[in-house]
This record gives structure tokens, C-alpha cells and sequence, in this order.
């Protein structure tokens, strides 16, 4: 049985991987009026596996008997401009669910709740290479942003990246 306060961070997180989701997708629609539809690809395929999290919580809670209250989803509130904004953009954000996925953690881990340690090591892993291609991903922009060129074949590559469904079992 999940305590109150692990269930309550469990469902505050389905909320959160939506809302990142949302996020995702703005990303998403900012370039592609910016004729990048490679990096519009990229970010589309982050809304969907965010889309994703937010599901394998919401099972992970109903598989434990747990009532799932969905709050509205806030609009994303980044303002974006350069081609650069959405990038910080998204390393800040992963970083900060990085920091919720930890304190989920930590929560369960104090009152004895293996079972969601468990469920949790996947994101913890997820996590790090979210943070990596995010990382990744300003370098390269960095690196060949400025330069026309550059900039098509990196637009080029992130329009190949396919999604791929999770392969956590509930």
C-alpha cells in the first residue's frame, strides 16, 4: 500500500510529465514557424515520451489502488525567441524534474517503500540521458547554430529521430 505522502508526489508527477509534454510540443510549434521542422521533429518526440511518463505513472498508481486526481495544465510560460531559448529551455526543465523524480525517491526510500524505489530507478535513469541529450544538444547548436550550413544539417539529423515507446514494466 502506498503511504499518503509518496501518493501524493506520484500523482503531483502525472500532472508534471503533461505539463512537460505541453512544454515539449510549444517547443515543438516555435520551430517549426521557425522552418526547422527537424528540430520540431525532435521536440514532438519529447512530447510524446513525456506524454509516456506521465501514463506509466498513472498506471504505477492504479496498480497500487490509488485514486488519480488530474489538475489542470498550466500553459507553458517560457518566452521564446531565439533559436537557443528553447534548448536552455528544456536542460532547466529536465533538470528540475530530475530534482522531483529525486525527492520522489528519497520520499519513498524514508518511509520503506521499495516497491516504488523500484518503479523509480528507471526514471532516475531516464533522467540522466534526458539531461545528456539536452546537454548534447546546446552543444551542438553551439557549435554549428550560427553557421547556415551547420545549422541545416543538425536540423537535418533531428528530423531522423523516430519515437520509440518505454520498455518499463508495471
Amino acid at each position: 500500500m502506498l503511504k499518503d505522502q509518496v501518493k501524493e508526489l506520484l500523482v503531483q508527477q502525472v500532472n508534471k510529465e503533461f505539463y512537460s509534454a505541453y512544454l515539449y510540443l510549444n517547443f515543438a510549434n516555435f520551430y517549426q514557424s521557425k522552418g526547422l521542422a527537424g528540430f520540431a521533429n525532435w521536440y514532438q518526440v519529447q512530447a510524446q515520451e513525456e506524454r509516456d511518463h506521465a501514463m506509466l505513472f498513472n498506471q504505477y498508481l492504479l496498480n497500487n489502488n490509488a485514486v488519480v486526481t488530474l489538475d489542470a495544465i498550466d500553459k507553458p510560460d517560457t518566452t521564446l525567441e531565439t533559436l537557443m531559448d528553447p534548448l536552455k529551455a528544456g536542460l532547466a526543465h529536465e533538470e528540475y524534474v530530475t530534482s522531483l523524480i529525486y525527492n520522489l525517491y528519497a520520499t519513498a526510500q524514508d518511509v520503506r517503500d521499495f516497491r516504488t524505489m523500484q518503479f523509480l530507478d528507471w526514471f532516475v535513469k531516464e533522467q540522466g540521458e534526458e539531461e545528456s541529450n539536452a546537454h548534447d544538444l546546446i552543444t551542438r547548436m553551439e557549435l554549428f547554430g550560427s553557421d547556415p550550413k551547420g545549422l541545416y544539417m543538425l536540423d537535418s539529423e533531428l528530423k531522423t529521430r523516430v519515437y520509440a515507446a518505454p520498455s518499463l514494466v508495471l
